[in-house]
């Protein structure tokens, strides 16, 4: 199987999905316990949640999961979130902070995967932010996610509906961050907030460097916000789910109006 899908558009936006693959390679899935076979930690339907939003953005989706190898970690295994509770390049808990594997992973196991499946996927989304920017002039990545709107182990509280991620106003510019905000923040029924408990995996860190007209936003949904339960089978809510897709078509719709305003600058 390709660690990679790629769809592409001719807008100026594009779409990334780092953790909705579920593809786990036989022998991995051999070393993983029946907790870490349950994949719970997928980002379940955030692919089929924007899908034909806009037809002419461009989607690149890893299409392995998460405790393969995390395609939004550091692949040379910096931490996120230094002091706090969370999951590495590759996770040794799920988000509950109970143990997935059986026998985990060597050096050179991770050296393997990072060359199968992590660096495929970078290859791949940098190309088309590359392709993107030639085309436009700039490039508007929007990295797409979603997690259960409770977890102890990572959070207190209860997440927003809408996380909005820019790496404390660093990754994009700041009238994207004010126009996602401000949808998100009068979307009737729905709490928001920018910076909140996520800062941007390194996908937002990494690629969202606005001087070089590469601009990144990261969107953590909470799953409660679309799926019928959070928990097995992982539903997805037809009826939720259609009335959140209208406010998602009208971020995409922003932003792609936004990207020429953008051009030049550096």
């Amino acid at each position: 199987m390709n660690a990679v899908e790629v769809a592409r558009g001719d807008g100026p936006v594009v779409l990334a999905f780092p953790h909705t693959g579920t593809f786990v390679p036989d022998a991995v899935h051999a070393a993983l316990n029946a907790r870490g076979r349950m994949l719970a930690d997928t980002d379940w339907h955030i692919d089929k949640l924007y899908a034909g939003l806009r037809a002419d953005v461009t989607t690149v989706r890893a299409t392995f999961h998460r405790y393969v190898i995390d395609a939004n970690r550091d692949p040379a295994g910096g931490v996120l979130y230094p002091g706090q509770n969370t999951t590495g390049l590759i996770p040794l808990t799920d988000f509950d902070g109970g143990d997935i594997w059986q026998a985990p992973p060597d050096a050179g196991a991770i050296a393997e995967r990072v060359d199968r499946f992590h660096a495929p996927y970078h290859k791949a989304l940098r190309a088309e932010l590359e392709r993107v920017h030639h085309r436009h002039g700039v490039a508007l990545l929007y990295d797409c996610h979603s997690i259960r709107s409770q977890i102890p182990f990572l959070f207190a509280g209860v997440l927003p509906d809408f996380n909005i991620v820019t790496n404390d106003a660093t990754s994009c510019d700041a009238r994207i961050t004010s126009a996602v905000a401000h949808i998100c923040a009068t979307a009737a029924g729905y709490s928001s907030v920018v910076n909140g408990r996520f800062k941007g995996g390194w996908t937002t860190r990494h690629y969202g460097q606005p001087a070089q007209g590469l601009h990144a936003v990261q969107m953590e949904l909470a799953q409660s916000s679309y799926l019928t339960t959070q928990a097995p089978p992982w539903h997805y809510d037809t009826q939720k789910a259609e009335k959140l897709r209208a406010h998602l078509k009208t971020l995409l719709d922003r932003l792609t109006e936004l990207a020429p305003q953008l051009k030049g600058m550096t």
